[in-house]
């Protein structure tokens, strides 16, 4: 895997579940440059995976072992080749084209480049007042428990250098998995930039997510990884990136 202007490969992993009206809009946003792209498809009914297929010929294709977000991404971190991981969303909601900032933050000195659409520059086109103040309270609660400084929890465009998966022992189905992501990246002391984001809305279709139920899952994870007892080192470090 050798491809420029990075000297690191990159592998995009993009899961998705019925998303076959999304999916140009998505890849025609994705640098030409990545070296490869993992669609990890949740047993689609539609034509998700025909359509995937004919935009990019060198599509790799995972298909689910279970349901839900987090076992996508853990799927298709653990078929990713690439030095280093991106995650994006398959309906339209993250840029393809703000890869180019995360890749930078990892290749500058960080080891997990976190989306903020709070960050200076950052926004969402998408968020409801509800959603956004649930997202603020269990932010806030998280740098409280753990002593970092994130100041968007909820938010699922990350990257990060793939030597560090097996410090994040991703283990849960739903999503929730960025908020696990988030508090065992500060556990195990990684540098963590926050990247500035604009989330857009979806495109077509309607989201899976439900704003109590999927906030009750994350106030779970958070008390259960305090619970667990894994204190925060104290050289880890959360910074905007530069």
């Amino acid at each position: 895997m050798n491809k420029q202007p990075f000297a690191a490969s990159v592998s995009v992993i993009v899961p998705a579940m019925n998303e076959a009206e999304n999916l140009p809009h998505v890849f025609a946003t994705l640098p030409d440059w990545i070296d490869e792209v993992i669609l990890v498809d949740g047993n689609s009914t539609d034509d998700t995976v025909a359509v995937a297929r004919r935009l990019r010929p060198d599509l790799r294709v995972v298909v689910q072992s279970r349901r839900g977000k987090g076992n996508a991404l853990i799927e298709g971190f653990q078929a990713a080749r690439g030095d280093i991981i991106v995650m994006i969303d398959a309906d339209g909601s993250t840029d393809g084209r703000e890869i180019h900032s995360f890749v930078s933050t990892l290749l500058d000195g960080a080891d997990f480049a976190k989306g903020s659409r709070y960050a200076p520059g950052g926004g969402s086109d998408d968020l409801s007042p509800i959603r956004s103040l649930g997202n603020k309270v269990l932010t806030g609660m998280t740098n409280l428990l753990y002593g970092t400084r994130y100041t968007d929890l909820c938010y699922g465009y990350n990257a990060f250098w793939a030597r560090h998966l097996d410090a994040l022992e991703l283990d849960c189905d739903g999503f929730e998995i960025e908020t696990l992501m988030n508090v065992r990246a500060a556990q195990a002391g990684l540098i963590i930039h926050e990247v500035p984001s604009h989330e857009r809305s979806r495109i077509h279709g309607v989201s899976n997510l439900n704003a109590v139920r999927d906030g009750w899952r994350v106030l779970k994870t958070i008390m259960r990884e305090r619970m667990r007892g894994s204190a925060v080192p104290a050289q880890t470090q959360v910074a905007l990136a530069k």
